[in-house]
């Protein structure tokens, strides 16, 4: 094993890039900024370009780095072939073969949402873990699964999509991924909106700050059940049966080690893990009952993490 390794996780906006030892240990960070005028040609070039800099100004030659890791926002076969990122303009193409042209150096591919998973096993919330799925709480609901220390992509690299579990078959509104009911529609951080308004509407004998707010956030709702907002507990328990209801069932296909909760509605901390808890006690097969609940810790830098670990397995 050679001495260093990079991560680089692309987003729509920026590239976050790391520069790690093989042990773990983040010894520099950085962002370049995305550039996805013409189908995104450039983001590679730009990638391989910052690599080339910050190995120059560190004095550090390429026979010491093991690789480099990249996380995309779409799903990535176990060939390293992308299928699509629209967010950044690329078709379908061998991300890994073209990178590593650039580079000179071995490149590793994957989903981003898997690649964060990947991250918290190494250096985060699962770490000590072998078995792992991550669930990502933010707009919508993202997923990675972790099996044997490795990512589970699928054939097409679309496994860990929890957010898109049906729940309900009579479902209205369509979700993003153009189907309807499914898990994020109710229980990401837009989710819970969306539960909170039903149920206000439903209860309208139930008085709450909520009702006086023209605006509310998801953290609002946990702060009040916090403080024992009726309407708030309320809503934060249909969430949280939601949520243990859809683990459960995820649990019973994989039967991972511990589930890490991540993403912008897990800073709700403890309220929530416990509250997910409760619920997917009753709802799992017995052989998975007792699978564990652990917060993130790596933040936005659980990709960068995923990438560089990627690299080395």
């Amino acid at each position: 094993m050679k001495t260093y390794a990079f991560g680089v996780d692309v987003g729509g906006t920026t590239i976050k890039m790391g520069f790690f030892t093989t042990a773990g240990e983040l010894l520099d960070s950085w962002e370049i900024p995305t550039r996805t005028e013409e189908d995104g040609v450039h983001i590679l070039e730009d990638i391989a370009a910052s690599i080339d800099k910050a190995l120059e100004e560190k004095g550090i030659s390429k026979l010491d780095v093991e690789g480099v890791g990249i996380g995309v926002p779409g799903p990535v076969g176990p060939d390293g072939t992308v299928f699509r990122c629209v967010n950044l303009g690329w078709d379908v193409f061998n991300v890994e073969q073209r990178l590593s042209k650039l580079t000179g150096l071995n490149a590793k591919a994957g989903n981003d949402a898997n690649v964060a998973a990947l991250g918290e096993m190494w250096q985060g919330g699962g770490k000590g873990y072998q078995d792992v799925v991550m669930i990502t709480l933010g707009t919508g609901i993202g997923g990675g699964v972790i099996i044997g220390g490795k990512i589970l992509a699928g054939v097409n690299g679309a496994a860990g999509e929890v957010g898109h579990t049906p729940m309900f078959d009579d479902e209205p509104d369509v979700c993003g991924c153009g189907k309807h009911g499914c898990l994020e529609q109710y229980a990401s951080a837009n989710g819970i909106l969306r539960t909170a308004r039903r149920w206000l509407e439903v209860h309208p004998e139930v008085d709450s700050p909520l009702r006086g707010m023209e605006r509310y956030s998801s953290k609002d709702i946990f702060d009040l059940a916090k403080e024992g907002d009726e309407a708030a507990l309320a809503i934060v328990d249909e969430t949280g049966k939601l949520l243990g209801k859809g683990l459960a069932t995820i649990a019973g296909v994989v039967n991972p080690e511990v589930f890490v909760i991540g993403g912008g509605m897990s800073k709700a901390g403890d309220i929530l893990l416990e509250v997910i808890r409760r619920h997917f006690r009753p709802y799992a097969f017995h052989a998975v009952r007792e699978t564990e609940f652990r917060m993130a810790e790596l933040g936005n830098s659980a990709g960068i993490y995923g990438c560089a670990r990627m690299v080395l397995s």
